[in-house]
């Protein structure tokens, strides 16, 4: 597609269905049901998941660095290491440099439990019915629409 996308005005009154931000909304939450068993086996949330695999791919970062990764302000991401230090999974250490930093490192454990989550992921992949080709062509996809979002709310 190259031009911007335009809506029929008869599109307007269309059904929830219609909307493309609620597509991606509740495919949000139909992944989350997807990824529940996997969670609660582990004993983890998806925000903690996904900032296990932003440490696992990047360890040893700080806190607004990590922030700007999962989209999560400092005051949503604060409480979630604190409890991932907790059990074992994280390290928080100011930064010898600049004090007013936090630096945020996986354990041994939190690599661990990252590597039996990212194994179980596999279920969750192959629920989705798609075919690999399908799975990363959807994936660029979204991560361009996101993108193209985020430039746009800058302006």
């Amino acid at each position: 597609m190259t031009g911007k996308a335009k809506q029929p005005k008869e599109a307007l009154a269309g059904s929830l269905t219609d909307f493309l931000c609620f597509a991606v909304y509740s495919t949000n939450l139909a992944f989350g049901r997807a990824y529940k068993p996997l969670f609660d086996e582990l004993g983890i949330t998806y925000p903690q998941y996904v900032t296990l695999i932003a440490l696992n791919e990047e360890s040893d970062q700080t806190v607004s660095q990590l922030g700007e990764k999962l989209f999560l302000e400092s005051s949503t991401l604060t409480p979630l290491l604190k409890r991932l230090e907790a059990v074992g999974y994280v390290t928080r250490t100011r930064d010898t440099v600049d004090e007013r930093q936090v630096r945020i490192a996986l354990t041994k454990e939190g690599k661990a439990i990252f590597e039996k989550a990212f194994c179980g992921r596999e279920r969750v992949i192959e629920a989705t019915g798609l075919d690999y080709d399908t799975f990363v062509r959807l994936q660029s996809d979204l991560l361009t629409l996101r993108g193209n979002l985020l430039k746009a709310s800058a302006k």
